[in-house]
């Protein structure tokens, strides 16, 4: 897991930058475009999805042994779905938004069905600790 967690604090600090270079460096292209709040709404979900695969990775490589799969599984599904999302969702709406191809538009909604998937594994997740405790 410590690998999931260092990409997702590089993908942090890409989110930042594309968030600072959609606020100046590209402003105005953005804006000829029409394109700035789709960029921001890629900047948003792209670094909320950062936060939620460091928070259910925090505690990773700690559980007992019995329970390390289960662990894996709990919290590398809905990391892996929301990092798939950050790619596909926002990365297409960010190269949409300066003009790429436009056959990368339905790109976009199967990345945010990977963030919709991630929730509903963490929801899952959630439900059978509860069960178990």
């Amino acid at each position: 897991m410590p690998a999931l967690r260092f990409v997702s604090a590089l993908l942090g600090a890409a989110g930042v930058i594309l968030g600072a270079l959609g606020a100046h460096a590209l402003h105005a292209t953005l804006s000829a475009r029409h394109s700035a709040d789709s960029w921001e709404t890629a900047v948003f979900y792209h670094l909320v999805h950062v936060v939620m695969i460091l928070v259910v990775t925090a505690g990773t490589g700690s559980a007992p042994p019995a329970k390390e799969g289960s662990e894996r599984l709990r919290t590398s599904g809905p990391a892996g779905c929301w990092l798939a999302g950050i790619l596909l969702f926002s990365g297409s709406i960010y190269v949409l938004a300066l003009g790429g191809p436009r056959w990368l538009g339905p790109v976009t909604p199967l990345g945010g069905l990977f963030f919709i998937a991630g929730w509903l594994w963490a929801a899952a997740g959630m439900l059978r600790e509860k069960r178990r405790a």
